[in-house]
């Protein structure tokens, strides 16, 4: 997101907020490392939750392809970056994604784009891993769909309980991921395995 795609007025109402945020907590907004801290958190709001001006379902319908194919489909280790909604502070970590396809594929890099859709948004992985796994179960009507997201948060990390080693791990299925053990453990045996 450049310089040009920041909403000049919704800079400027975070930027007054941020302002008396950092006053709130007992620091000079004038002070000179600070003088720009506002705005400059304005433009980094925007750009961490740009997601809710994309359209997943959008972004897959771009690159839908008619293919035979009909084996499993794995993007895996994408990376994420998201906000908690509890707390606004950053978890991030890898999303898993397969599809077992039924007449149609999708482009590979519209996978990543779709899991950046719903990950620039505030959420909670438990929700970003089933709308992950809905949208690509809506556009493309595969035999299944399996999300497997692994992430640190730093709610947990930098306050609260301050476990600074530990991963949360989120999955959801659809199809013969959630009917069929065997084609459920390849999966899981494919995105543990170092293939590259």
């Amino acid at each position: 997101m450049e310089d040009k795609n920041y909403n000049d007025k919704v800079t400027e109402i975070l930027s007054e907020s941020f302002k008396v945020v950092i006053e709130q907590i007992g620091e000079d907004p004038n002070r000179e490392g600070l003088q720009k801290t506002p705005e400059r958190v304005a433009k980094a709001m925007q750009f961490l939750t740009h997601g809710y001006d994309l359209n997943p379902t959008d972004i897959l319908n771009q690159a839908i392809f008619h293919e035979e194919y009909s084996e499993m489909v794995i993007v895996k280790d994408i990376e994420l970056y998201s906000l908690c909604e509890h707390h606004m502070l950053p978890f991030f970590g890898k999303a898993h994604v397969a599809y077992i396809p039924d007449g149609k594929i999708v482009g590979l890099s519209k996978i990543p784009r779709v899991v950046d859709a719903f990950s620039r948004r505030l959420q909670v992985q438990e929700r970003l891993t089933i709308e992950i796994r809905d949208a690509i179960q809506e556009v493309l009507n595969p035999k299944g769909v399996a999300v497997v997201i692994e992430a640190s948060h730093m709610c947990m990390q930098m306050r609260g309980v301050q476990k600074q080693n530990s991963v949360t791990t989120t999955s959801a299925f659809t199809g013969l991921f959630m009917t069929n053990d065997s084609t459920r453990k390849e999966f899981i045996d494919l995105i543990q395995a170092r293939l590259h």
